[in-house]
């Protein structure tokens, strides 16, 4: 239901927007919109169509790991963090260990595993989900997590800014850290209050204070590595961990005597469905989108915004980077297109080109992650999903100005 009002919304704004300016003498307008509206279709399925074969790869790996037992190895080691993030969600569940594999290839970078590995999670968590139709409690919690963006090393946006020409790429490393954590706790806290989870409870505090531990190490380390060298040892991380995991979850099947290829074929067939699946979903969203930025409402929006600020007698700096922070939950291609354009025309080592990477950073793309996870096992009820998934966006984007002032202002 929420999904809809927010496709209405699109739709209409973008009108008003186009009919002004037809008045205003700009006669392409309508062309533009129609011509965004293919070009996004056509990308909504270039994206499913190349997520296709990676959903494949990693769904046939999972399987391989549920039947080898590995999966649920993982699951007993979290699963007292879990049993009280999730209540609802059965100790036993398989769930368990694809959620702690999704995040922790987020916080890796690992997008081509870290989507797979998510929709899995939503899959199992949906086979014990009473209504079919609507996001269950651990459906939402696991959604808003991920759209919450927690990213340890955030290396194509230390890339981009190389490009660039910025003299330093990976001063924005600790400032993206921070604001992204901060969007994580955010998002947690807000599905927690609706929920009724005891976020005081020992087990709890004990995982959040060595997950803040290890993000705390890893800020001490990587931040005393040159641009090279950070480079390379993150790549290496995420490389060696990526493999490690396949080379685990094939040598412990092996190792029960489980068949590992009818296990892969059985898992992959499943990647393959859900990628098939996933298309009228992604492409509704991204259609929305790009009729909404078409039509010049993005920049009406953003000329509003800077006169409100100037006239309250702030400084009005952050605002040359805000396209990117409201495109960012929009769409992840936008938002990096967004931040590269503000890059080039103020300077990778201006205030707003800074700023703009620690946007981009700082969460995920929330409207995008809903389409396609809720989208993948049918459910068109998503509650109070987008709310808590936008309050998360919405207290990266504040931590990101707060701190791009600490550090670059």
């Amino acid at each position: 239901m929420v999904l809809n009002y927010i496709w209405i919304f699109f739709f209409a704004v973008a009108f008003l927007a186009a009919v002004c300016r037809l008045l205003s003498g700009d006669t392409e307008v309508f062309g533009t919109i129609i011509g965004a509206t293919f070009e996004m279709s056509k990308t909504g399925f270039e994206i499913s169509l190349g997520l296709t074969g990676v959903l494949t790869l990693w769904m046939g790996i999972m399987k391989i790991g549920e039947r080898g037992g590995a999966v649920g190895v993982l699951s007993r080691l979290i699963s007292p963090f879990f049993r009280r993030l999730f209540p609802g969600l059965p100790q036993d569940s398989p769930a368990h260990g694809s959620i702690m594999m999704n995040l922790a290839a987020n916080m890796l970078g690992l997008d081509n595993a870290a989507t797979p590995m998510g929709l899995k999670a939503m899959q199992q968590m949906q086979e014990v989900n009473a209504d079919k139709q609507a996001a269950s409690n651990a459906q939402i919690m696991f959604l808003v997590l991920n759209t919450s963006g927690l990213t340890i090393v955030p290396v194509s946006i230390m890339v981009y800014r190389a490009q660039l020409g910025a003299a330093n790429p990976t001063d924005i490393f600790i400032p993206i850290l921070i604001s992204t954590y901060c969007s994580t706790l955010a998002g947690l806290t807000t599905v927690a209050l609706y929920q009724r989870i005891r976020l005081w409870d020992k087990v709890i505090l004990a995982y959040l204070g060595g997950l803040t531990a290890v993000i705390g190490c890893v800020i001490w380390y990587f931040s005393s590595l040159d641009k090279e060298a950070l480079t390379v040892a993150s790549n290496l991380l995420s490389h060696i961990i990526l493999f490690g995991i396949m080379i685990s979850f094939i040598g412990m099947a092996a190792w029960k005597k489980i068949n590992v290829y009818e296990a892969f074929i059985d898992g992959a067939k499943d990647g393959f469905a859900t990628a098939v699946k996933i298309i009228p979903y992604l492409i509704a969203i991204l259609v929305a989108i790009g009729v909404f930025r078409a039509s010049g409402a993005m920049e009406i929006v953003m000329s509003g915004l800077q006169q409100m600020v100037e006239a309250m007698g702030f400084n009005a700096d952050w605002v040359d980077a805000l396209p990117t922070a409201l495109m960012k939950p929009l769409s992840g291609s936008g938002a990096r297109g967004m931040m590269i354009d503000t890059m080039k025309t103020f300077g990778a080592d201006s205030f707003a080109g800074r700023l703009a990477c620690t946007f981009q950073g700082a969460a995920d793309t929330t409207f995008y992650i809903i389409a396609v996870y809720f989208g993948a096992v049918g459910i068109k009820k998503t509650r109070y999903a987008v709310p808590c998934g936008l309050i998360a966006d919405l207290a990266g984007m504040v931590t990101a100005v707060v701190v791009a002032y600490l550090f670059f202002g």
